[in-house]
Order: structure tokens, then sequence, then C-alpha cells
């Protein structure tokens, strides 16, 4: 029994090429080096004395830089494509990540963060692209969830080594090693992947590319991720001074709560995306589901007072996110390739850049004046409007057939 199960979860990141492992590889390195973002708060507090109002401007750029970035990062892969986006990106970034430790002043650091986060999100809509370049079509979904896969995984390894630098070498020592990771993954990219590796499709003949913002359907799935975005984030913000404040759970407890959702996602996302992809419904569908779900673990957690409903309200809101990211990034790349793939992607990383601005923000600010509970019937109610606009988009898509979605 358990070797079946075994074989069927190695089976799941079958006939994926080579070129999506080592994008993968490199998503991983970039992904882990980047651990200063972690501890940015505890630095700009601890080491450069700065109050939490400054932090939460500083921490202000650091979401602007994000959007200004998947912005240029859009542009640059519609004019120069997204190989050297990419490694422009990295090899960029892994300056500016060792020259961020150097500013000192206020305004220095908020200009160095806006600069550093520019830099190093030019390298997310680019990714994009180049899953798209680089794997089967029939094989795009499994390929997102192999980088999300990297990206929760060097998520996790990142904050690991870390602290484990801070404690040995200090915060100058982190910046020095955030820069050589970032060296790293450009030189691999550089010396392994090749563009000439990418696989012939639509997109590379297709002579009139549609603007993104002519394209109204994609507006209304944009919006949609916005605001799943800012009800999912609430899991990294406020959702953890509920679990202390409410529930009495320590720190050590949260993480351990926290962590069941990188278990879960590393465990079955693979296989689950697999299954998912034989059944006959579209990717908005899914999307739709994933965001139900999110929207569930809400309601779950208003429901009683018992701490183990927090356990069930985490699996509600991996399995929405195992289900709803990786098909929603699908969606863009398909309807990507009737248009300028860069732009298209561009305007779906900024969907998240914007609801990391606004999402934790006003979180914070609606607990304080309002409660918990109201809090997460916003959030319920966020939800039943994006599943709102994602049944609007599937009605659309529908009219607009032949169009492969």
């Amino acid at each position: 029994m358990f070797q079946k199960i075994f074989r069927s979860y190695i089976d799941s990141f079958s006939d994926l090429r080579r070129e999506v492992w080592l994008l993968a590889l490199i998503t991983f390195i970039n992904r882990a080096g980047t651990m200063v973002i972690p501890f940015l708060s505890l630095y700009l507090t601890k080491s450069k004395g700065f109050s939490l109002v400054e932090v939460g401007w500083i921490l202000t750029f650091f979401g602007l830089g994000s959007v200004a970035g998947s912005w240029l990062g859009g542009k640059l892969v519609d004019s120069i494509g997204h190989y050297k986006t990419m490694a422009g990106s990295l090899l960029v970034s892994s300056v500016l990540f060792v020259l961020l430790q150097f500013p000192d002043s206020f305004w220095g650091i908020c200009f160095g963060i806006f600069l550093v986060m520019t830099a190093a999100d030019i390298f997310r809509p680019a990714v994009f692209v180049a899953i798209g370049a680089y794997s089967k079509p029939q094989n795009r979904t499994r390929s997102v969830t192999l980088i999300r896969l990297a990206i929760n995984l060097g998520f996790s390894a990142g904050p690991a080594i870390g602290g484990i630098i801070i404690a040995s070498a200090g915060y100058s020592g982190l910046f020095w090693v955030d820069g050589i990771t970032c060296l790293i993954a450009g030189i691999l990219l550089l010396k392994l992947l090749h563009p000439k590796k990418a696989i012939e499709n639509i997109r590379e003949v297709n002579l009139n590319p549609q603007g993104v913002l002519k394209d109204f359907p994609y507006l209304i799935f944009i919006g949609a991720m916005v605001l799943f975005g800012f009800i999912f984030l609430q899991y990294f913000s406020t959702m953890p001074l509920f679990y202390a404040q409410k529930h009495g759970l320590t720190e050590m407890d949260i993480g351990l709560l926290l962590g069941i959702n990188g278990f879960l996602i590393f465990l079955f996302e693979m296989p689950l995306i697999k299954y998912l992809e034989t059944k006959k419904v579209s990717a908005i569908f899914h999307v739709i589901v994933g965001t139900i779900l999110v929207g569930l673990s809400f309601v779950a957690v208003n429901l009683t007072g018992w701490v183990g409903i927090l356990i069930i309200g985490m699996l509600f809101m991996t399995l929405g996110e195992m289900i709803g990211f990786p098909f929603s990034n699908t969606f863009a790349l398909n309807r990507s390739d009737k248009g300028k793939q860069g732009s298209y992607m561009a305007l779906y990383s900024i969907a998240f850049s914007l609801s990391h601005i606004f999402g934790h923000n006003s979180g914070m600010h609606l607990i304080s004046e309002f409660g918990y509970v109201f809090t997460w019937n916003v959030m319920v109610a966020l939800a039943i409007i994006a599943c709102g606009l994602l049944v609007y988009l599937g009605y659309l898509l529908k009219k607009e057939a032949p169009v492969i979605i």
C-alpha cells in the first residue's frame, strides 16, 4: 500500500522537462537566498533603532517596490524576453542586497528597500513566462506547482539558515549571503538554462498581441485575485494574533500550526494537481473551488471556541491554496498567449503585491476597531465577492468561445 502511494507521488512529477526542473532549482536558490526578508522588521527595530511606525512606512516602500518590479518585469519580458530579464534581475539583486546593509537614515533605507524589491520582483513575471515557454502545454499546471514547491521550500529553508547566520555573523552576514545566493542563481541560469530550449507555441507566432488593459475578462480575473490574495494573506499576519490572543497559543504552537500548511503542500499538492488536471472542467472552476475553501476556513474559526477548529480552518485554507494558486496561474499563462505575455504576467504578480500592501494593514485596522469575529466575516464576504467575479468571468469566457481557457 505504502509503495503504491509512493509510486503515485513520484509519478506526479513525471513528464516535466529538464528545463522546468532547472528553473525550479534556480527559483529555490533565489527564494532561500532572500532570507533577509523575514528578519527585516527585527533588523530595522533592533539593529537600526527605528520605531514601529517608521518600520510600517519602510514596509510600505517594500510593497511599492514589489509593484514597480512586477510592472517593470512585464515590460522587460515583452521587450527583451524572459531569459535576459531573469538573469538581469538576479545579478542586479545580488549587488543591491549587499548594499542594503549600509544606509542608516530613514529615507535612505526606504529608497534602498524600494530598489531591492524592484530589482528582485522583476524576476516574478519573467519566471511565470518562462514556465509557459519551457513546459509542455498539457503540463503547465504541474510545472507551476513545481515552481511553487521550490518557492515554499526556499521560504522554509531561508529563515532557518538566516537565524543561524545572524547568531554567528550578525545581520551583515545575512546581507552578504543574500547577495551571494542571488549571484549563484544568476550564474546557474546563464550556464544551464538556455532560451533555445523553449517550446515553440502559439505565442511565438502571434503577430498581433493584445494589450492586457484591453482584455476585460482578464481584468475581472485580476480583481478576483486581489481579493483572493487579500483574504489568504490574513493567515500570515492577523491570524497568528488570533491564535495567540483568543486561543492562548504560544509561538511554538503557532509555528507548528503554520507548519502544517507547508508540510501538506509539500506532500500533496503535486499529486492533487495531477489528479485535478484529468477532470474536464476549466481552470476558473478550480479557482472558484479554491476561493470557496479559503472562505470556509474563516467560517470555521468563527463557529466555536474549540481550539481544534484552528486545525480544521488551516486544512480548509491549505486545500484552497493548493487548488486556487496553480490553476489561477495556469489561466493567466494560457490567457497571455493571446497578448503581450510579460504584461499579462506582470499584472498577475501585481495583484498579489497589492494584496500585500493593503491586506495586512487593513486586517490589523479591522481587528483593532471591530474585533476578530467581524473581521473574519468580512473575509468571508470578500471571498463571496471574489467567487461572484469568477462566475461572471466564466460567463464572459463562454461568450467568447472557442477561445481556450
